[in-house]
């Protein structure tokens, strides 16, 4: 699975104003739903729901939020950079600069999975992680998430 086949040039945000976990979850979720077509209520919901079973703060600044709704087509990617770090109750306390959002539908089952395992791989990538937080415009980031080179080294 390419990162193109989730994320769009349209879905990545170079710089996120959010102060809160919270907000940055309803903001995303106002720009799935416009990507998707889907309630940003309902995909909001989703996400909070993910989020009371365990905080997707992964670590080292990033957090990759994801849900499964049942009106979604196929996965959907979403790329945020943030302007100010924001706690994100993340796994090692570190407050969050970089979201990349995942959606996908209730019937994608290992599909799902092996989106997450690749954007995981992807910024697990220490080169790529300090290019994204580097980039000033979503032209750029959307370039890094899908240059060959930065999905095969993940």
């Amino acid at each position: 699975m390419e990162l193109e086949d989730l994320v769009r040039p349209e879905g990545v945000i170079a710089h996120l104003k959010v102060t809160s976990k919270k907000q940055a979850l309803q903001e995303l979720s106002e720009r799935a739903a416009k990507l998707t077509g889907l309630s940003e209520r309902a995909i909001f919901e989703t996400l909070l729901e993910r989020e009371r079973l365990g905080s997707t703060g992964v670590g080292q600044g990033i957090a990759i939020p994801h849900g499964k709704l049942g009106d979604i087509d196929r996965l959907y990617g979403l790329f945020a950079r943030l302007d100010t770090p924001i706690d994100f109750e993340s796994v090692d306390d570190q407050p969050v600069d970089l979201v990349f959002l995942l959606l996908a539908p209730e019937t994608a089952g290992a599909d799902h999975l092996k989106a997450l395992a690749r954007i995981s791989r992807l910024l697990r990538n220490q080169a790529v992680v300090e290019k994204l937080r580097a980039s000033e415009d979503g032209a750029a980031l959307f370039a890094i998430l899908t240059e060959p080179a930065a999905t095969n080294a993940a």
